[in-house]
């Protein structure tokens, strides 16, 4: 059943004190200046999200929706000065939302592909999924590239684009492969391997939850190799749709610049996967 509301201001930036070392995205230049579009004729933006995948979007205690999709829209909304609206959707009607007229665009955890890109045109990427490896949290240093995780041996769930990018580009290490993440994630914690590889955004939202029993932490950097792991995440909206398209693109500069959107990424990804 989707729900409508009025997209309210988000939380002023600087609201919450985060730590600056803390490792956040960026896709845009700061020296390219983007004109802010004229916007007079658009009179409102119905943006679709996907109804319950936490923590793109979830319904909060108060029984109304939150979440990073949403926290992202009412950021660009505000930024644009033009009034929206989010309307929920579970995940098999999220992409007929534009076909159909309901909504002008999505946000959330629609991935960039070659099957979408034939059907929507896109806003630039606001986020990635890029590849993590994690240790024990005691672990000695670890040198995270193939030559210094010959003969280590790394967990992956089995049948996955990072069990293919492990059997590339890490031929030394020992791989173990699972049938599922809940095994690869325990193998590590048990100390049955000496690492997991796996989507850096599912892992950090381990790490910061209770099920990992503080047990692990990220090792090295993200694996962003768009060929494995997509292009990333960004603003569908209908073919032809310049107008919108590049106003999302000139207010997630304005909200990257001016610290909104290290705030929302923050506050729904506090182990950053970056």
């Amino acid at each position: 059943m989707a729900l409508a509301l009025l997209v309210l201001p988000p939380i002023a930036a600087g609201a919450v004190d985060m730590p600056a070392e803390v490792s956040v995205p960026s896709f845009w230049d700061p020296s390219h200046r983007i004109e802010k579009p004229d916007l007079s004729e658009m009179r409102a933006i119905r943006i679709l999200v996907e109804s319950e995948n936490p923590p793109f979007a979830f319904i909060g205690a108060d029984g109304l929706p939150t979440g990073f999709s949403i926290e992202l829209a009412r950021a660009i909304c505000l930024e644009l000065d033009v009034p929206c609206t989010v309307q929920t959707l579970k995940w098999d009607y999220l992409p007929g939302g534009i076909d159909t007229g309901l909504g002008d665009a999505v946000i959330g955890s629609f991935a960039i592909t070659p099957e979408s890109r034939a059907r929507f045109d896109f806003s630039n990427r606001y986020l990635t999924r890029p590849a993590r490896f994690a240790v024990k949290r005691d672990a000695p240093q670890m040198e995270i590239y193939p030559e210094g995780l010959a003969g280590k041996r790394i967990a992956v769930l089995a049948g996955t684009a990072h069990e293919a990018y492990l059997r590339a580009f890490f031929p030394g290490s020992v791989i173990h492969a699972y049938k599922t993440v809940e095994e690869t994630r325990k193998a590590l914690a048990d100390g049955h391997v000496d690492t997991l590889f796996a989507d850096g955004l599912n892992t950090s939202i381990w790490l910061n939850g209770t099920a990992a029993r503080n047990c692990c932490r990220f090792a090295g950097g993200p694996f962003t190799e768009a060929r494995y792991f997509g292009e990333g995440l960004a603003i569908a909206v209908a073919p032809g749709n310049d107008e919108l398209r590049e106003a999302f693109d000139f207010a997630l500069a304005r909200i990257q610049q001016d610290g909104t959107f290290r705030e929302i990424f923050l506050r729904y990804f506090p182990v950053s996967f970056y």
